[in-house]
């Protein structure tokens, strides 16, 4: 992708797959979880120097099930997304995430559920939204199959909206995006 490069990865798992293909990559590729550190500051300060020290000027989070510092929002303002496999604001929040999404889509009957791609900002699931797909949801889905189905979207979604954002197609006006393109 033009304008794009991956200069690191960071996980807070120390066995995450994506720090092994990042490796096999020459990618760097750090562990950093907050119980390696005596305090939530000193957590924080290591993530930015790390990111700095790897000139990173934009986040995209896969997996992290974390809720992210203050600190780390402002300094990234507009320059961190995320995936949720649900069409926010409907099904996000604390606690709203993986099969819990899909039970409480299926649960409540709902007959549309997707995938949407969203700015972070220091609530859970709110930020302002880049893109969303919708795939219906069958009176014979389970978790499981409604999940599938969500995958399939989040593996296009994902990718399209980076592409955006390198190709600086991406405007963040408040709490509203505009594309300026979108193929």
């Amino acid at each position: 992708m033009p304008n794009t490069a991956i200069t690191l990865v960071i996980s807070n798992n120390s066995d995450a797959g994506a720090l092994t293909i990042a490796r096999e990559q020459n990618i760097p590729a750090n562990h950093i979880s907050q119980q390696q550190f005596t305090s939530e500051k000193e957590f924080v300060q290591t993530l930015l120097d790390t990111l700095e020290s790897h000139h990173v000027n934009f986040i995209v989070l896969a997996g992290y099930m974390k809720k992210l510092s203050p600190v780390l929002i402002r300094r990234f303002r507009n320059r961190i997304i995320n995936i949720h496999p649900a069409l926010l604001p409907q099904y996000g929040g604390k606690g709203m995430y993986g099969m819990h999404v899909h039970e409480a889509v299926i649960a409540n009957r709902e007959t549309l559920s997707g995938a949407t791609v969203h700015i972070v900002d220091e609530e859970y699931d709110h930020g302002p939204i880049v893109l969303q797909e919708t795939v219906p949801v069958s009176p014979n889905d389970t978790p499981e199959t409604l999940a599938e189905k969500v995958l399939e979207i989040e593996h296009r979604l994902y990718p399209e909206a980076i592409r955006l954002f390198a190709e600086g197609k991406v405007i963040v006006e408040g709490h509203t995006v505009r594309i300026l393109e979108h193929a």
